[in-house]
Order: structure tokens, then C-alpha cells, then sequence
């Protein structure tokens, strides 16, 4: 059953509308207070027409437009909520062009994994000195994929969510 572009939608609804899981809508509800979903008894959130907007548009500045969420924040103070329900729309704005943490990220980023262990082999593991060495950690940083970035952002958004959950949880047993 298809609803009336003003009706109002569910967390579910729109999670699927946007392609996002429905615990990074409530993590985006605590980094972004103008995200303000009615909620019903039982805690039951239902999203205005404006709100699925505003969502899109966050949606398309942090995996479109590659803005950080503090560059979004930024936006929706200096821009106001209209300028970002604006690109969720699809209309062109002008936006700020980012600075500093705001900026978009790189196709690529630079990232190099720690040093798990020392020059010495740890005790727990049998030396293999007939074994050609490791290479040792270049002075150049490994590159990450975006689609990698993403995963990560996501694992992450994930993370948090659970971290929200169980701070919660904590609290109702105290």
C-alpha cells in the first residue's frame, strides 16, 4: 500500500526509503536535534514528510558529498534545516565549502595498520628464522578503499548504536 507523500512514516519505513538500517536513524536522532520524529506511545517514532527530507539530505552529505557528521552540523547551523532539506529534495544549494575536519574525504585515505609486536618475537609464537622476514612497516601508509571506509563507518555507526543500547540497559538496572 502506497502512502500519501504527507503522511507520516515509520522508523522502518523510512529506513528502507533511505537504504539505511534503522539503528543509524537513532544514532543520527542524538548527533543531529533537529531530527525530531514524533514519537506515540511505547516510544514509536513516526517521521513527517520534512523529516524523511532532512534525513535524505544528511544521508547525501555524508555518503554523497563525503561531509563528516561534524561538517553536517556545521551546515545546519550556518545553512539552517531548510538548505540541508534542500539537497535531500534534489535541489542544488550552495553550501559552505568545507574546512578543516569538515572536508570531504579523499577517494582514498591514508591509513597504516599498528605494529602489533615489537622487533623481538613475542614468546607465544615459534621462530621461524628460516622463514624469509615480513616485510617491515613502509614509511609510506597502505591506502583505503572508500567502499572499505564505508564499511568501516558503518561497523562503527553500529557500534554506537549497541554502546546507546547498553548504557541504557545499564541504567534500567541500577
Amino acid at each position: 500500500m502506497n502512502k500519501a507523500p504527507d503522511a507520516f512514516r515509520t522508523i522502518s519505513e523510512v529506513a528502507d526509503e533511505l537504504d539505511l538500517p534503522q539503528h543509524v536513524l537513532r544514532f543520527w536522532e542524538s548527533r543531529f536535534p533537529h531530527i525530531k520524529p514524533m514519537k506515540r506511545g511505547g516510544g514509536r517514532r513516526y517521521y513527517r514528510p520534512e523529516d524523511v527530507d532532512l534525513l535524505r539530505g544528511i544521508r547525501h552529505l555524508l555518503y554523497g558529498d563525503g561531509y563528516t557528521i561534524r561538517g553536517v552540523q556545521r551546515i545546519l547551523r550556518e545553512q539552517g534545516v531548510r538548505a540541508v532539506q534542500s539537497v535531500g529534495q534534489g535541489h542544488a544549494v550552495a553550501l559552505p565549502a568545507p574546512s578543516g575536519d569538515d572536508e570531504p574525504e579523499s577517494d582514498l585515505l591514508d591509513f597504516a595498520p599498528p605494529r602489533l609486536f615489537g622487533a623481538t618475537t613475542p614468546p607465544d609464537v615459534e621462530d621461524r628464522s628460516d622463514e624469509p622476514a615480513a616485510p617491515a612497516a613502509s614509511a609510506s601508509p597502505k591506502r583505503l578503499a572508500v567502499e572499505d571506509l564505508d564499511r568501516l563507518r558503518t561497523a562503527l555507526a553500529n557500534l554506537e548504536a549497541c554502546r546507546m543500547l547498553l548504557d541504557k540497559a545499564n541504567e534500567g538496572g541500577q
